[in-house]
């Protein structure tokens, strides 16, 4: 499962994880499938510094689940 796939599991949270969710449901133009990737067109498109905070901890939630 992609992180973008996990994520999507996540839309109906109210959490500032289903609130990434959304953002990136929302976000037509992010192609970016790395980490780094997704965090530059976050960068480059005005995230605060706490929704890339919300980004870097999603992805550490994502990789212990996928290797649980």
């Amino acid at each position: 499962m992609t992180f973008r796939q996990w994520l999507m599991q996540h839309l109906k949270d109210s959490s500032a994880l289903g609130d990434l969710a959304r953002e990136f449901k929302a976000d037509r133009c992010m192609r970016a499938r790395t980490e780094q990737g997704q965090r530059a067109h976050l960068e480059e498109h005005g995230a605060i510094p706490a929704a890339l905070e919300v980004h870097a901890a999603a992805w550490q939630q994502y990789r212990e689940q996928s290797t649980a």
